[in-house]
């Protein structure tokens, strides 16, 4: 079998795993330059992961950085903290173990999904380059952005969820030694309605995972106007950007209004670590899940619908896809018809699951008062209605 797997991310690089290990001679066709950017920073390690790194003959603590308490900050007043062992592990760090091992697979970048067609019982696919290349099955694991979906589809469902993701990624070394002490081997948190930040030690740029080499991976829930989204995600050139606003691009004013939110908000060490900060952003979309399941397709992953951070499930969620999808088509070969019974099954299965943890996400920011309904801190013009905490 050969399978197109469009998507060179994460749920991409699972997906071609589990193709390849049922016998399928499989490329990957990813739209960016490169896979550089940080989009993902921080990720909490979770069993499909976990499971995929064993294959693959790694250790989740060879990709990981250990924690061993969580901790809550306030404003005012000493931090709560209770034992709470996890294991965190970086976008960047999961995307090398899985590139790796690659080394039969054709990984095709500056591949932008044109076009796709069945015909015969093959599917082809055409790119903005030109390129085109045939299959017998075809995976959209293309994110939150899927031109896979579009195509099925014929329209795109995002929608604003009321909020964004400011974020950072840090070098250690670079944390002065006392905000480094109080994060370090923690996940640290605070809270109030409509704001919420996290923070955690993740591996370092090259994977370091040892004191010094690691970095200090933030995340700031923000109740954001809609109307101030077009504002925040232009960046320093002029350039707008969709659903990521990469790192060095946040607008003098953009970070202004974030420093003096923190300052009035926050808690001094997250105020102290947002202001040594290379900020990037991530809007919080939803998008609804949709048909998994088209003739010689499957969509995985965000392209198939999200789920809210809060669940720390989107990367597991897809590798879970890839896992079970590779599994319905074991056994399959182009001259017979697709398994479409365990192809169904495949389907109904993971939506149900998709829509059980969209939902849980969906409830947990609402508990956190995030999104329209709660107070808003970013409003179009400048700062919205804040309160002291």
């Amino acid at each position: 079998m050969r399978a197109l797997v469009i998507g060179g991310s994460l749920g991409g690089l699972a997906a071609a795993h589990e193709l390849t290990a049922i016998g399928a001679d499989v490329a990957v066709y990813e739209r960016s330059v490169d896979r550089t950017q940080p989009r993902g920073a921080g990720i909490v390690m979770q069993q499909e992961v976990a499971d995929l790194l064993a294959r693959l003959g790694r250790t989740v603590p060879s990709v990981s950085v250990a924690l061993l308490e969580r901790q809550h900050l306030h404003r005012h007043g000493d931090p709560q903290r209770y034992s709470a062992p996890q294991w965190m592990t970086a976008w960047d760090t999961l995307h090398h173990a899985l590139r790796e091992p690659l080394t039969g697979a054709c990984v095709r970048m500056d591949s932008t999904l044109n076009a796709f067609t069945t015909h015969a019982g093959s599917v082809s696919a055409t790119f903005a380059d030109g390129f085109a290349a045939d299959g017998d099955f075809l995976v959209g694991a293309d994110g939150i952005g899927s031109a896979s979906r579009r195509l099925v589809t014929g329209h795109d469902d995002l929608r604003y969820a009321g909020y964004v993701a400011f974020r950072g990624l840090e070098p250690e070394s670079e944390i002065p030694e006392p905000l480094r002490t109080l994060l370090a081997d923690r996940f640290t948190m605070f809270a109030v309605p409509g704001l919420q930040m996290l923070c955690y030690l993740v591996p370092g740029a090259d994977g370091e995972r040892s004191v010094g080499g690691r970095r200090v991976n933030w995340v700031c829930y923000v109740n954001t106007a809609e109307a101030r989204l077009a504002a925040l995600l232009t960046g320093r050139s002029g350039q707008r950007f969709d659903q990521f606003l990469p790192p060095g691009e946040l607008t003098d004013d953009s970070q202004s209004a974030l420093q003096t939110l923190a300052e009035h908000e926050l808690p001094a060490a997250f105020a102290d670590l947002i202001q040594l900060s290379h900020v990037f952003l991530q809007p919080v979309f939803d998008l609804a899940p949709t048909s998994m399941l088209a003739d010689h397709l499957a969509l995985i992953g965000d392209a198939a619908g999200t789920v809210r951070p809060h669940t720390a499930s989107g990367t597991s969620k897809a590798f879970g896809d890839a896992a079970a999808l590779a599994h319905a088509l074991s056994g399959w070969q182009p001259s017979q018809s697709p398994p479409l019974r365990a192809l169904q099954a495949w389907e109904s299965g993971r939506l149900a699951h998709l829509r059980a943890v969209a939902l849980a996400g969906i409830r947990l920011a609402s508990q956190s008062a995030l999104g329209p309904a709660g107070p808003l801190y970013l409003s179009a013009e400048g700062l919205g209605t804040t309160h002291a905490h």
